[in-house]
Formats: C-alpha cells, sequence, structure tokens
C-alpha cells in the first residue's frame, strides 16, 4: 500500500554555497536512522568523490525519511538535496518543482548572500512554504539578531519564526523536523486519477538502463504497468519502482504525491526528457504538466586528447557522461594546432571545470582544454542570423551586419568599504549599473547588466580579491544586445593558431592582444630559432613579441686567426636558422591555451 498524501510532506534544502546545507541533511538522516549510524559519514548524500573533495553538491539527489512526530504520527518526508552554486540553478529549480516546501539556511556569521536571494526567488516562483533556518549558532562569530533583521530586510520573509541550529553540533534537529510536519503542506494529489507523474531528473544505469527520478503527482505506479511519455509517445513497461533510502529500494507501488525512481527498460536517456509527464498507456491523463524549460549551455570550450590516438575513448567517456548530465553537449571539431577534439557546450567555469576532471580520473584521460567563450548571435548580410559558439567559425567582417553577445543580470552583495572597486570592476567589464541598494548592517546589494563573455575570464576572482572574500555573486541569463565584436588571432611564426582566436570587444582588442602576446611569449618555450608571435584584427597586426633562439656558440673554437671565418660560420648558423624556422613546428604548451584567462581586462601584469 502506498502512503495517504497527508502523511507526505515534499521538501528540499536551499542555501547559498558553504552554508551548511549538507550538514543539515546528514543530521535529518541520523536523527531518523535513515541510515544506520556505523555508516554514517560528512555529506553522506554526496556520493561522487569530487563532491567530497571540493565540498560542494553538484547533483540534485532525492532521499526518504520516516518520522514519528509528536503526534504520535508516522510521516513519510521526501527530501531532494540541491547544488548550491549558481552553475547548478538549473538542478535547483528542477528540484523545487517536485516539493511543496523548503528549508532556507542561512549562515549565522556570513548573513544573507547572493545566492540565497536568488534560491528565495526560485522558491518563491514555484509558490513554496519556507521555512527559514539559521544555521551554525555555535560559531564564536555568530550573531543571530543581525541575520534574523537581514531576512526581513533583503529577503522580506517573517524571521521570527525562523529556527536555530547547528548541524554541525545536531542543535536544533527536531525542531527542524518537527517544523516540516506543521509548516510544510501536504502534496494535492488524487489517488483514484490517471497516472500523471513529473520526470525530475535522470541517469544510465549499464544494467537496467534509463532510471528516471518521479513525482507521482495523481494515480500510482507499479511494475507490469504499461506507461507513455507525453513529450514523445514512446510506450514502456514498467520493470521496478523504488524508494531511495539513500540506496535504492524497490517499492511493490509508488503512490500518489510520492518521490521515487522508475525503471522500464528505457534504453536512450534522450527519449526520457527531465521535465516530461508520464501517464499509463491505456488510461493517459488528458494535460500534462507544465515541466521546464530546457537547459542549454552557455559556456563552450574545446576538448582534446594529448594523444591522437584517445580520440575514440575520450568520445566514448563524453558519451557515457552525456548520459547523466542532460546539461552538458559536445560535437566533434579539428583544429589545425591539436588536431581532433570536440566542442563542448557547459553551464558555466565550474561546471566546465568539474566534466574535466571528471574525465581525467573517471576514464583515465589526458586532456588539453581551450579557453572558453560564450554564444554570440551574428547577422550577415543575407539576413541570416547564426549563432557562433568558437571564435574561428566567425564570418569574415565583410560579412556581419551586425553581432550581438549574452547579457546577464548580476546580483553582488558586499561590504560598503568595497563598493568603489566593485563599480570600478563592473564598468571594465563594459557593465551597465541598474541598481544600488544601502541595507542594514552597512551591506550594499549592487545589481549590474555584465556581457557573459567578460565574467567567464576572470571577474569572479578578481571580485573576491577585491573585497577580501566577503562579496557574493549570483547571476541570470536575460538577453542578447549588440555590441562592436572583433574576432583577436594569434599567430606563432606568421601561421594563425585557431585555439588561441577569442572574440573580444573592439575597444579591449590592443590591450588583449598586447597582454596576450606577453603572456605567451613567457610561457611558449625556446627554440633553436627565434618564435614570432602576433595579435591580429582582420589581417591587421596590433600587437607583436618574439620569443629569442637558443644560441649555440659556433665560434668557440675559432682562436685567433682571420676574422673572416668567423663571420663565415655566423652566416652559415643564420641561413640554418632561417631554414629550421620555414620547416620547424613550435610546440605549444597546455598553459598557452589558458593563458587568454589569466590576462586582465585593462591592465598588464
Amino acid at each position: 500500500m502506498s502512503t495517504d498524501p497527508k502523511y507526505i510532506r515534499n521538501f528540499s534544502i536551499i542555501a547559498h554555497i558553504d552554508h551548511g546545507k549538507s550538514t543539515v541533511a546528514d543530521r535529518l538522516l541520523e536523527y531518523t536512522a535513515t541510515v544506520p549510524a556505523f555508516k554514517m559519514r560528512e555529506q553522506v548524500l554526496d556520493r561522487m568523490e569530487l563532491e567530497r573533495e571540493r565540498g560542494i553538491t553538484i547533483k540534485a539527489k532525492a532521499v526518504r525519511l520516516h518520522y514519528e512526530s509528536q503526534e504520535d504520527a508516522g510521516y513519510t518526508l521526501n527530501l531532494i538535496d540541491t547544488p548550491g552554486h549558481v552553475d547548478f540553478t538549473y538542478e535547483v529549480s528542477r528540484a523545487l518543482s517536485a516539493c511543496e516546501g523548503v528549508l532556507l539556511v542561512v549562515d549565522a556569521a556570513r548573513g544573507v548572500q547572493a545566492q540565497t536571494l536568488a534560491n528565495l526567488y526560485l522558491a518563491a516562483a514555484h509558490d513554496l512554504a519556507i521555512i527559514p533556518v539559521i544555521n551554525k549558532i555555535d560559531l564564536p562569530n555568530a550573531d543571530v539578531a543581525r541575520v534574523r533583521q537581514q531576512m526581513e530586510d533583503i529577503l522580506a520573509i517573517d524571521a521570527s519564526g525562523a529556527i536555530l541550529c547547528s548541524a554541525k553540533e545536531g542543535i536544533g534537529t527536531q525542531e527542524i523536523l518537527e517544523a516540516i510536519v506543521a509548516r510544510i503542506p501536504p502534496p494535492q494529489a488524487d489517488p483514484q486519477a490517471a497516472l500523471k507523474a513529473l520526470v525530475f531528473d535522470s541517469w544510465f544505469d549499464s544494467f537496467q538502463g534509463v532510471i528516471a527520478y518521479i513525482r507521482v503527482v495523481d494515480g500510482f505506479v507499479r511494475p507490469g504497468i504499461r506507461i507513455c511519455l507525453m513529450s514523445n509517445g514512446a510506450t514502456f513497461e514498467v520493470s521496478q519502482v523504488g524508494v531511495f533510502s539513500p540506496e535504492m529500494r524497490p517499492v511493490p507501488v509508488l503512490g500518489a504525491g510520492e518521490v521515487g525512481y522508475l525503471t522500464a527498460g528505457m534504453k536512450d536517456v534522450r527519449q526520457v526528457r527531465v521535465g516530461d509527464t508520464l501517464t499509463t498507456a491505456d488510461k493517459p491523463t488528458r494535460t500534462p504538466l507544465p515541466g521546464f524549460r530546457e537547459v542549454r549551455p552557455v559556456v563552450f570550450a574545446g576538448l582534446y586528447p594529448v594523444e591522437g590516438g584517445d580520440y575514440l575513448r575520450l568520445r566514448e567517456a563524453l558519451e557515457k557522461l552525456r548520459l547523466n548530465d542532460s546539461a552538458f553537449t559536445f560535437e566533434p571539431e579539428t583544429s589545425v594546432a591539436l588536431g581532433f577534439g570536440f566542442r563542448c557546450g557547459f553551464l558555466g567555469r565550474l561546471h566546465m571545470e568539474i566534466v574535466q576532471e571528471r574525465l581525467e580520473r573517471e576514464f583515465n584521460l589526458e586532456l588539453l582544454t581551450t579557453a572558453p567563450t560564450v554564444v554570440y548571435r551574428v547577422r550577415l548580410t543575407d539576413e541570416t542570423l547564426v549563432e557562433v559558439d568558437n571564435p574561428s567559425r566567425l564570418p569574415a567582417r565583410e560579412r556581419l551586419v551586425s553581432t550581438e553577445e549574452p547579457y546577464i543580470r548580476a546580483l553582488i552583495l558586499l561590504p560598503a568599504e568595497y563598493v568603489g572597486p566593485v563599480l570600478a570592476l563592473c564598468q571594465e567589464k563594459r557593465g551597465v549599473q541598474v541598481g544600488l541598494e544601502y541595507l542594514q548592517d552597512r551591506r550594499v546589494l549592487i545589481t549590474y547588466d555584465l556581457p557573459l563573455g567578460e565574467i567567464i575570464l576572470d571577474f569572479y576572482d578578481r571580485l573576491k580579491s577585491l573585497t577580501r572574500g566577503y562579496a557574493s555573486f549570483d547571476y541570470d541569463l536575460i538577453d542578447y544586445r549588440g555590441g562592436d565584436l572583433v574576432k583577436l588571432d594569434v599567430l606563432v611564426n606568421g601561421e594563425p593558431v585557431d585555439a588561441l582566436s577569442s572574440i573580444v570587444h573592439k575597444d579591449h582588442a590592443y590591450p588583449r592582444g598586447r597582454q596576450l602576446t606577453e603572456r605567451l611569449r613567457k610561457i611558449i618555450p625556446r627554440q633553436l630559432f627565434e618564435v614570432v608571435l602576433q595579435a591580429a584584427v582582420g589581417g591587421k597586426v596590433i600587437a607583436r613579441e618574439s620569443v629569442p633562439p637558443v644560441r649555440k656558440h659556433v665560434t668557440a673554437k675559432c682562436y685567433g686567426g682571420d676574422v673572416t671565418r668567423k663571420r663565415k660560420l655566423l652566416e652559415r648558423q643564420k641561413e640554418g636558422k632561417k631554414r629550421m624556422k620555414q620547416v620547424g613546428r613550435v610546440e605549444i604548451p597546455q598553459e598557452a591555451f589558458m593563458a587568454v584567462l589569466d590576462i586582465r581586462g585593462g591592465e598588464s601584469r
């Protein structure tokens, strides 16, 4: 028998990164004895090695808890754990759609941060019940009164009922569980209606095929029934349904309002789209659920194997990774400098780093990564609109009518004393100020519209540097805007290196080219011949540096005698170097391709 919907609570935990979300989840699992004491460890829901190393959640996970409340009623609590980093906001949004309420966790020492605000907006958009939780009250610099005030001033929520807890010490865990039962409404579900279930995540298992994470909205699902995917009409027979506790545990039936998983011999993860509606094949529901907007990558980079023979292994690894990460895309590409590789799409810099590390660790690959770029929109003279995700694909300037670049709306929360340097940084990055609000306790909320292409380089690192780590940053992609953009080419001994090309604003082309050639001069090792480095825009060279050759002392054996003998040897050496320069190939190290990330908008190092 499935659980009566009135005894079910579906909730999520949202917080800014490092505010203790995973630790709160650990305490709830421990208190409800969902995980036996001998199996308990820190970040128990973070199963990926990278998640545990970095101390961050990357993938959303679901787990079922059983809690006997003080009213002597047994409740089924479905917790959907979410990531905190801005790159994985799409995971948060998907998890929230399967919930009726959230725990909004705020650090008692650091207070409300930009991602706290962004996550609150997401929860409000899904019309969820919000339970404020002030964590880390055991810290010596905790200031509960100040954080309560911030919640009311910045988040505009009533903080009088905020639960005080220390997840590390286990303080306040029971109060959180009681609040979940009392303040989060049960799911509005009809057990007698036709099956209607939301797919909020999926992953591929080599033995069972696609495993779909589902939230049953109406009806029920059990093994043996035929289901239909409403987006494409594909039908399958359910082989197993179950819940996470936190390991996968089969159950006889998943009823209305419950969260769990389903397998049905589905072989292709692309058939099971996240946000799709599942229903029965013989008596389908009439209207599908709203679902989600499809996630599109915003940052692109080239991934190339160091050993050319690893190309097929890299393709196989990318295909496997793609099965469990619907936001990640790839397609084959060829580079003159690097050979055969793949153009990969990511949600941000962190997402890119995570994918690269997983490929190197899990599949034992050595990779070269080109500098990331964003998607530009280009209108051509024949009125066609083209999307460009690789600088080498930008059409010639005479074919262009206009170029557009993606803009973000950035929220930056910081102490008042750092406002000046941060405003200067945003202006340097061609930002447009939208708002500047002074809050209580000498904090400022700055809102800026910024080009995404400027953000993915070094913005976040410099923001943390300028504010000594006290600023927090969140953003949303908003629209495309026109700009005078040009392709900056890098030539090594007169040959363009396509993997070092970038698209920049015309006003920034000269300083960017000069800084890039200076960086490359320090990185590229000296050869037996001179290496000339040039930065060019549209065939016009705007910066030049050279790597001097390694010189051999050919006149060492000439002691005394006629000077013409020395000259003859030097002339012969000169001719040899000239020939070598024509046929010699410059080996460009990996650091050179990432040098684009190390140059700083308008200042030379």
